[in-house]
């Protein structure tokens, strides 16, 4: 059969019903011969080096490559078989490798160094010259300018962390697949009966009818978390879901010395002290000590808040109990949902049959609507990678094509956990100057429908969607001609402000009231509901800040070292994270196993950019507070000066265009109850 991504198609739609796991490694090896040639072509060209001839062509070179991996690598986390896995594990070395023959071709460099020299800035656009200046950087980063025995050690590491990494996330997918909690009648006292009706379709897929099925994925975890009265299950689970690779066939605890050992070597190979440093310098941080102090000062100013939680919630525990209760971390989630229930008279669970994910489809787009004109038409026609997943055209108010969005929402065993946005095709204009319009994929975890009800979400799996959709927005609107520049191909503390920027239409009145009625009746969330959810949206924030903090403190920790680690990583844990700590360390319990963030994503020594793009989000709907939250032109400025600019120019500097000013932190402070609005 004629192998589709080979030969190319020319929809907006993905051809998943003409491609089949087969397809992927012929159609990933003759894409990276094409590319091979392309290169050498560039690279060998007689002519005076251009930005045409050079930098462009390059941007422009390996676009079978892109159509392919584009494919490829969201099929990894959201159907990954073990077909696939064998795939990937076999072209995993040859895409490093692949890499590494580009960045590392020394006619090439020599080409782009001469452009670079001789470059007249006056004679190309600022999107041109940031092209240049990223397409330099990427090329002395990835080792170009290393000579001899050197470049030869570059190509071992990096071929090696690429196999590390990947080893890193199939371990923690097969453990967290693996684990099953078995329940009868006798232990479901306290669950929600839609946490209930989820665990007896989980029993039923796996072939029990009699009995209820808890797993380590998120919305099988997490209510049972804060819902079961039984401790002592509630104390398994959490020893299950925090212990995930620390031993055993899927053991992770070699590989974490080993991935940031390898990445410490490579950066070292570069000039670098650690891999902090190396990765910081192209961030809005800039350095370590920025990031740690970032870290340092919302901590002072959270951990105050965070004690006078704590203490109220062991007060509580021990009042509600009748006897002394100290808070552990399987009781945290069961007992301040308890305290919130009691401070603010309502419970979560009171939300969920407003929030039909049919409903909360149409009010998360609808948002897109009110705020950018964009209109959301579902193509029941388009070929799909899963029966879950749907389409949908986006087109403009003027009746132009924006892109193309796929929706992927409920777990299966072959998807990760967690939620995530990504491109099958990223925005940029072709050799014609034609703008190619990206296609988009969302893909969350979300409570799966029941034979009696349909998808009825939590509150946090619609702030969920929000996030990602913030994501989306931000890849859709874009309007580059590279794609290296397009999209959320931005810093990595810089991406993730349009996604939280989204969170806080959760709590706007105006917004819920748009889509979250009763599935049933049809009844709008009552106005009282509503009430109760803004003014408990402070509750926690100290514990949800300083939870936060510690991940980034451990990140850092890994990522400053200096000279290789070979000790206990225990110990290294625990040490990192001393200052931060909510609760003692448990025996047998750590993160840095399971912290794919790091290990086997791109947020090494970048998972600080969380809070750091909390502070720009909240100040920068602080614009919106000021001037209506559905304000068009505020909206307008928005889109204009960050959403559609990519990487086009530093994202400081797009930012303060749309705020006129730097950001403050005065705004997330003031959100999170921790200082008055008024002061």
């Amino acid at each position: 059969m004629e192998n589709t991504l080979i030969k190319g198609f020319n929809s907006k739609y993905i051809p998943f019903d003409k491609i089949t796991n087969d397809d992927y490694e012929p159609a990933i090896k003759h894409a990276i011969e094409l590319h091979d040639k392309e290169v050498a072509q560039i690279a060998n060209n007689p002519e005076k080096p251009t930005f045409e001839n050079t930098i462009l062509a390059l941007e422009r070179s390996g676009e079978m490559l892109s159509r392919v991996l584009g494919i490829f690598y969201p099929m990894l986390s959201a159907c990954l078989d073990d077909e696939l896995m064998t795939i990937s594990n076999k072209m995993a070395p040859l895409l490093s490798e692949h890499a590494n023959n580009v960045t590392l071709n020394e006619l090439l460099w020599s080409r782009i160094k001469t452009v670079k020299e001789n470059f007249n800035a006056e004679q190309y656009d600022s999107e041109d010259q940031m092209l240049l200046q990223v397409t330099f950087d990427s090329f002395v980063r990835s080792g170009a300018s290393l000579q001899g025995p050197k470049r030869e050690e570059y190509r071992s590491l990096t071929l090696h962390l690429t196999e590390s990494t990947l080893k890193f996330e199939q371990n923690l997918l097969k453990e967290t697949n693996a684990y099953k909690l078995w329940l009868t009648n006798d232990d479901i006292d306290g669950l929600p009966e839609s946490a209930l009706e989820a665990a007896k379709l989980a029993a039923k897929e796996n072939g029990n009818t009699s009995e209820y099925l808890i797993t380590l994925h998120a919305p099988s975890y997490m209510p049972f978390m804060k819902f079961s009265k039984r401790e002592d299950l509630r104390e398994k689970l959490y020893m299950a879901y925090n212990s995930r690779c620390t031993k055993g066939e899927f053991s992770n605890m070699d590989l974490i010395r080993d991935i940031a050992n390898t990445r410490l070597r490579i950066v070292k190979l570069l000039g670098y002290e650690n891999f902090a440093q190396y990765r910081l310098i192209k961030s809005m941080a800039q350095s370590p000590d920025n990031v740690l102090n970032l870290l340092d000062t919302l901590y002072e100013a959270y951990r105050p808040a965070q004690n006078s939680e704590m203490k109220k919630l062991q007060e509580f525990a021990t009042r509600y109990e009748g006897h002394a209760i100290e808070i552990k971390p399987w009781n945290y989630a069961y007992y301040s949902n308890l305290e919130r229930e009691e401070k603010f008279n309502f419970k979560d669970e009171i939300l969920r049959p407003y929030f039909d994910l049919n409903h909360v489809i149409e009010g998360v787009f609808g948002l897109a609507t009110r705020l950018y004109g964009l209109q959301f038409k579902e193509n029941q026609d388009a070929p799909v990678f899963h029966k879950d997943v749907k389409v949908f055209d986006v087109i403009d108010e003027d009746g132009k094509e924006i892109g193309t969005l796929y929706t992927d929402f409920f777990p299966r065993s072959t998807k990760q956990g967690g939620a995530w946005m990504t491109n099958f095709v990223e925005q940029r204009h072709d050799y014609t100057g034609r703008d190619i319009r990206p296609v988009v994929s969302l893909t969350m975890n979300f409570t799966k429908p029941t034979t009696t009800k349909p998808s009825l979400l939590t509150y946090r799996e619609v702030n969920t969607f929000l996030h990602e959709f913030g994501h989306g927005l931000h890849s859709l609107l874009s309007k580059c001609k590279y794609e290296s520049l397009s999209g959320t191909n931005v810093f990595r503390d810089f991406v993730e402000m349009p996604s939280q920027f989204n969170e806080n239409f959760l709590t706007e009145r105006e917004f819920l009231d748009s889509f979250a009625y009763h599935y049933q009746t049809s009844e709008p969330i009552p106005e009282d509901i509503i009430t109760k959810v803004i003014n408990s949206q402070q509750y926690g924030a100290g514990y949800s800040c300083l939870r936060q903090l510690s991940f980034g403190y451990l990140d850092m920790a890994w990522h400053m070292i200096t000279e290789e680690m070979d000790g206990d990583v225990i110990e290294f844990e625990n040490k990192s994270q001393e200052k931060s700590r909510i609760f003692e360390s448990v025996p047998g319990c750590l993160l840095s196993p399971q912290f794919s963030h790091i290990f086997a994503g791109g947020y090494a020594s970048g998972y600080y950019g969380y809070k750091w793009a909390e502070v720009l989000d909240a100040d920068a709907f602080g614009k919106f507070k000021e001037d209506g939250i559905f304000n068009k032109e505020t909206a307008k400025s928005l889109v204009s000066n960050i959403l559609s600019q990519g990487g086009k120019e530093h994202p400081m500097t797009l930012y303060k265009r749309f705020r006129r000013r730097e950001p403050q932190i005065d705004a997330l402070l003031a959100r999170d109850g921790i200082k008055s609005k008024d002061n």
